[in-house]
């Protein structure tokens, strides 16, 4: 059965016409909540307020409160995996970033752990050939190719990742690159995976939401 998005209609009668604002808590987080208001989501820390004047005035891990227009209105979620919540089929990973302004965070690779660094600017997953090995990853049937890098040209192996998963997020089939040269133990989580998530980027906070 399929979940009912928790929302609220706020009406407010502004002289002889009614303001209608739709307000959908899509996840929380201490101090911080992602809410979509009338269809848009955005990041919202305790204390921020949006372009329409709706005020996070708390969140925690069950409820939102948040103000307009004078009003203070209490959302709460009952659904909750980890630091992460499910609403209508979407799935949430919240990420910090650390002192060298990177993005990491951990994940799997066919059910195998491993960490990730968050690279939108990688147009595929990538990894090294001696982490292919240990994770199970087989680049008998991929392809060939060469690339160049910091350090010259080097072999790849170009192969699909049958699962990919960030906390409560999962892709399947997905494109990577396998280089033969040495590479920093952790996996670079290119597009060919951020291309299937929404990407929102506030004051050092990453937030990763499914599309639907």
């Amino acid at each position: 059965m399929k979940k009912q998005i928790p929302f609220l209609l706020l009406t407010l009668m502004l002289g002889h016409s009614a303001l209608a604002v739709d307000i959908e808590i899509r996840a929380l987080f201490g101090g911080a909540a992602m809410i979509a208001i009338d269809g848009k989501s955005q990041l919202l820390k305790v204390g921020e307020r949006s372009v329409e004047g709706i005020e996070l005035v708390s969140a925690d891990a069950e409820k939102a409160v948040v103000e307009y227009k004078g009003e203070k209105l209490t959302i709460t979620l009952s659904d909750r995996i980890a630091s992460s919540f499910t609403q209508a089929d979407q799935a949430t990973v919240m990420i910090n970033m650390n002192k060298n302004r990177q993005y990491f965070t951990a994940g799997s690779i066919n059910g195998r752990s491993v960490q990730f660094l968050v690279d939108t600017g990688a147009n595929v997953v990538s990894l090294d050939s001696g982490m292919a090995a240990s994770l199970g990853i087989s680049l008998a049937d991929g392809e060939k190719s060469w690339a160049t890098t910091a350090g010259g040209p080097t072999q790849v192996t170009l192969v699909n990742l049958p699962d990919v998963q960030v906390g409560p997020i999962s892709q399947h089939n997905v494109k990577a690159v396998v280089s033969h040269a040495s590479h920093p133990p952790y996996v670079l989580l290119g597009m060919s995976f951020l291309q299937h998530v929404d990407i929102s980027e506030k004051a050092g906070l990453m937030v990763l939401t499914s599309k639907l």
